[in-house]
């Protein structure tokens, strides 16, 4: 996409009005989509997208600019006037090109897919969501199926003033069933929507008729469930995506982008207990294939493991470049952006609590009446405070220590630092799902999980 010495000269003319850092950021983005409804090919598109970003700082004062035009004397243009909208009055510290003798970091393929995309003729996709289609049709009540499937690659360039050269690539792909079911004057949903940093081999890993099976059965379950009780009452919430409750209402409140400005929470509490001693909490852009993983981060930083949350105590943010300037605290390769548009800030990657020791058949015993939240939906989140409420999209009454009838329409409402307090046990069972999170950065691909959980008190929105 760029040659060193054109980045040479666009990194000096950038900081040749007294910038401290400059960093420029280049991407080829391929993304496909095909969508069917009810065997039917709705959606089927293509599209290459590309372009450069170039950042400045003056301290923690940030520039940002950006363009398709990747010709090197657009590229020193663009350079040069984003230097002189902040730059220092008679401050250069940098003339011309060149000077820069720039470190290339291996790129080791960690997350490379073992079947790319053009293995197999295009009609193999369609083929394959046909099968979910065929999977999802359960029963008469289902009325319709809706079955979608993306995948990218997505090529990056980072080179900045301190001579750091990255190139890394992304490839991901995510197939999702979407089930609408009618009874009785009825109507209910369900959904599924597996995802890896994975090529086409998603479609072996997760079985399509199993993936459309599964949303079906969820959309049925709901059908024959009774409205939800309200009330304040212990709950167990489900693996998988039900760690999305704890993304948005605690992940966030350990992002820098909130933390350096003391509007989290949880900021200037490293070392303190904030979670109960069952929970470990850990965000991980290692994690093999994983939905949110790179083996850089859009700063050009080796992405890591980075465990947030010790067994209730807290042993670190997630920090970026900026992050790392207003707080001191170490860089975490945390920077993500969705494209090139966007400047990066502190960001989720792959999110999840550890797994415990206690069975999960236990979590339920000793219960007398309580709610079991078996999978997530979305919710509201607000910043700073992690205040949440939060929609269940499968649940079941817990009544004497087991699973009883289906419940529908039950919202968990609560704030995050003080549920996480609440938790009372952590079963082994820990599972992740993917999710597509949006912040100041853009929307990024994120994982969330966990084990099945015990709380020991939420208050449950309910209608009945």
């Amino acid at each position: 996409m760029i040659d060193t010495k054109t980045a040479e000269s666009v990194l000096a003319t950038a900081r040749s009005h007294g910038a401290d850092f400059a960093e420029l950021y280049l991407e080829r983005w391929h993304r496909r989509t095909l969508r069917i409804i009810d065997r039917e090919v709705k959606e089927a598109t293509s599209g290459i997208q590309y372009g450069a970003g170039l950042r400045l700082l003056y301290g923690t004062d940030v520039v940002y600019a950006y363009t398709n035009d990747l010709d090197r004397e657009s590229l020193v243009e663009l350079a040069d006037t984003l230097a002189r909208l902040k730059g220092r009055a008679g401050s250069v510290n940098a003339r011309g090109g060149g000077g820069l003798d720039f470190r290339r970091h291996q790129v080791k393929g960690l997350h490379q897919p073992a079947d790319p995309f053009d293995t197999k003729p295009k009609r193999y996709r369609l083929e394959r969501l046909l099968e979910l289609d065929g999977g999802a049709r359960v029963g008469p009540e289902v009325k319709q199926v809706e079955s979608s499937y993306l995948e990218w690659e997505q090529d990056v360039v980072i080179a900045n003033s301190e001579g750091l050269w990255v190139e890394d690539r992304r490839v991901r792909s995510r197939m999702n069933a979407m089930v609408i079911a009618s009874a009785d004057g009825d109507t209910q949903t369900g959904s599924h929507g597996p995802g890896l940093s994975k090529g086409l081999e998603l479609f072996d890993i997760f079985s399509p008729a199993e993936v459309g099976r599964t949303a079906a059965e969820m959309a049925m379950t709901n059908l024959k469930g009774s409205r939800a009780p309200a009330g304040t009452m212990p709950v167990v919430i489900g693996n998988a995506f039900g760690g999305v409750i704890f993304h948005e209402a605690l992940g966030h409140l350990l992002e820098t982008t909130s933390v350096a400005k003391k509007a989290s929470a949880l900021s200037d509490l490293l070392g303190e207990q904030v979670a109960s001693p069952t929970v470990t909490y850990i965000d991980d852009g290692t994690t093999p294939h994983g939905w949110g993983s790179s083996e850089f981060d859009d700063e050009g930083l080796p992405t890591e493991r980075t465990v947030l949350i010790e067994r209730g105590l807290l042993k670190s943010y997630m920090v970026d470049r900026v992050g790392a300037l207003m707080t001191g605290y170490r860089p975490t390769g945390s920077g993500r952006r969705q494209d090139y548009t966007f400047a990066p800030t502190s960001r989720m990657r792959n999110t999840f609590i550890a797994p415990g020791e206690t069975p999960k058949e236990e979590l339920f015993s000793g219960i007398e009446l309580g709610l079991y939240a078996k999978t997530m939906g979305g919710g509201q989140v607000y910043p700073g405070s992690g205040e949440y409420n939060f929609a269940v999209r499968e649940g079941y009454m817990i009544r004497n220590g087991e699973v009883a009838e289906p419940v529908r329409g039950a919202m968990l409402v609560g704030k995050g630092p003080d549920s996480i307090q609440r938790i009372q046990a952590v079963s082994p069972d820990l599972e992740t799902a993917p999710g597509m999170c949006g912040s100041l950065s853009g929307s990024l691909p994120v994982e969330v999980g966990q084990p099945h959980l015990l709380i020991d008190e939420i208050v449950v929105g309910g209608e009945a």
